[in-house]
């Protein structure tokens, strides 16, 4: 399908509209990038999924990752918390045997711990969304002008390093500061979809309009 070249890291595509470049022209992708990215998200049952499943995409396409979610979906109940805090070793068994998901043992024992690790930031917060949106990055820490450049440049920021050390420091797993930032762009904490982007600003709408936790 063609695609018209737009200004650097964006894209106009077949139906005539302009988005961020990297959802190509890939129905799903595409779906992925104008519905979901961006937007802001205080579901704790999301939050988790995301998380884990940013560090499952460690050394992998996110792609990927969207492609299996259903799949990851039915193998850790809906991301639950309460439910994956209590999997044992069958459960880990499983899962390694599920062809539907990445088999990474280490990532599924990680994301069993990650649950138990939730629970006690729900049992300090109050919700998951309490504890992640109290990191959103204040107005002075963020570009004057979300470019292509500017992302490109900025694989981590002050802010995921800050939870990436925190989050460790209370024994979660697979939360480096890049696996951060990829979550706090994809949950609305920060809007990063390029200027010039159709969705940038309801987007921006969106976060205007949110009430933080």
């Amino acid at each position: 399908m063609s695609e018209t070249e737009a200004p650097k890291g964006l894209i106009t595509g077949a139906d005539g509209l302009t988005r961020c470049f990297w959802p190509g022209q890939l129905p799903d992708y595409l779906r992925y990038h104008d519905e979901e990215w961006g937007r802001p998200v205080t579901d704790d049952s999301r939050l988790f999924e995301k998380i884990c499943l940013e560090g499952f995409q460690s050394g992998l396409s996110w792609l990927t990752i969207l492609r299996k979610r259903e799949s990851f979906r039915a193998a850790f109940d809906g991301f639950d918390i309460d439910a994956v805090a209590a999997f044992g070793e069958d459960d880990i068994a499983r899962c390694v045997a599920d062809a539907g998901i990445v088999r990474h043992r280490g990532k599924i024992v990680s994301t069993i711990n990650n649950a138990r690790r939730a629970q006690d930031l729900r049992a300090e917060f109050g919700t998951l969304a309490r504890y992640f949106w109290s990191f959103e990055p204040a107005l002075h820490e963020r570009p004057a002008s979300v470019t292509f450049a500017a992302i490109a440049a900025n694989p981590t920021t002050p802010v995921s390093v800050r939870i990436s050390k925190d989050l460790k420091k209370r024994g979660w797993t697979f939360v480096g500061p890049t696996t951060v930032y990829a979550f706090m762009q994809a949950m609305g904490l920060v809007n990063d979809h390029i200027e010039g982007c159709i969705c940038r600003q309801p987007v921006e709408a969106l976060r205007a309009a949110f009430v933080r936790p």
